[in-house]
């Protein structure tokens, strides 16, 4: 067996250790004679599991009592869509333009109210955050939204905006896990965890109690309101189990790893030695101001399609996979999440200079 070094934003790498768990107990879970993808939710032993992975993840990230952990179906995406039919009562919500993910969480919740984008860092395709300092934030108001760190574009808000008494609401799904982060800042934070955090086909949502309610647009199906499954246990019908039990152990794997601060800093390495040669060498070129670099995800060009194309090709043949930058920006993106090893990311700097040496 072979494994390649992947960069993929999402289905991304995940811990070997955990991988190799889950091999031990594909067949037969803790002696119930089955794998977890064949257990009822609804039994004792999956029980124990989704308790656990909720238990561990209050831990890690201090997340307050006042808080429900859900873990729900539907990705990112559909939060996009849940959001707005739960909090927009007054139909009227603020979003902070940063990337791909914002625009279509922006475009999501235009078909249930007014959207005010009140600052946006379009006019320079995404390459930095925009001024918070200053904003305008609408007094009819639901909620402002903020995508936390944008995956396609590489870069992620240091500072949070302040946002008084409106709810502040972020996608943390390319950060989700890799530094600490103040729960009770926001109103609702939420993942897609196959970026940092699990397979596909599961997003955690922590949501501030007093914002789940019946209360929300007319028409919202059950299974779209949060209270539906926060009254229960995320259990309301079938979750997607077996992504539940490996993100519960992923979380320990951070926990036994020192936990969150830990994990900050072993990132801050990892894209330390990446932004460094991107900032010393004279071939790629990082694309995103430097205050507003991603510890997760890094897109470099060489300034050449023509280069770049060859760029990704012989580092595929090299054993470094989904390198290639998203179809809405083109060049290339490495995703050093928390699974990926510092060897990845050192390797792949040696290859960056030898094909740096090779085509100048």
């Amino acid at each position: 067996m072979s494994r390649v070094y992947n960069f993929s934003a999402g289905p991304a790498v995940l811990p070997e250790e955990v991988l190799k768990e889950a091999a031990e107990e594909m067949l037969d879970y803790r002696g119930t004679g089955m794998s977890v993808m064949e257990m009822s939710h609804r039994s004792k032993a999956f029980e124990g599991i989704i308790g656990d992975a909720e238990k561990t993840l209050r831990e890690l990230m201090n997340i307050p009592d006042n808080y429900k952990v859900l873990f729900l179906q539907g990705g990112a995406s559909q939060q996009f869509a849940m959001i707005p039919m739960n909090l927009m009562k007054n139909k009227v919500a603020d979003y902070i333009k940063t990337g791909q993910w914002s625009k279509k969480a922006i475009a999501e919740a235009k078909i249930y109210g007014k959207v005010n984008v009140i600052a946006s860092s379009e006019d320079k395709n995404f390459t930095y955050i925009p001024d918070l300092k200053n904003l305008k934030i609408s007094d009819d108001a639901d909620y402002v939204y903020i995508c936390h760190n944008e995956t396609v574009h590489g870069l992620k808000y240091n500072d949070l905006p302040e946002t008084g008494d409106k709810v502040l609401v972020a996608d943390v799904s390319s950060d989700f896990l890799s530094e600490p982060i103040d729960v009770s800042k926001f109103g609702i934070i939420y993942a897609g965890v196959q970026k940092n955090a699990g397979p596909a086909g599961v997003v955690v949502v922590i949501i501030r109690e007093d914002l789940i309610t019946d209360d929300v647009l007319p028409g919202t199906p059950t299974m779209l309101k949060y209270k539906t499954h926060a009254d229960n246990n995320s259990l309301y019908n079938t979750p997607p189990a077996y992504g539940i039990y490996i993100c519960g152990k992923v979380f320990n794997w951070i926990k036994n790893k020192g936990g969150l601060e830990a994990m900050k800093k072993i990132n801050e390495e990892k894209a330390s030695i990446l932004y460094d040669y991107l900032d010393s060498n004279s071939l790629f070129k990082g694309t995103v101001v430097k205050k507003d670099r991603s510890l997760m995800n890094v897109p470099f060009v060489t300034g050449s399609d023509e280069l770049d194309a060859k760029f990704v090709k012989e580092a595929k043949e090299a054993g470094f996979e989904n390198i290639k930058g998203h179809r809405t920006v083109g060049g290339m993106r490495a995703s050093i999440y928390n699974a990926m090893p510092i060897e990845g990311v050192k390797a792949l700097v040696e290859f960056m200079k030898k094909f740096e040496q090779q085509n100048k």
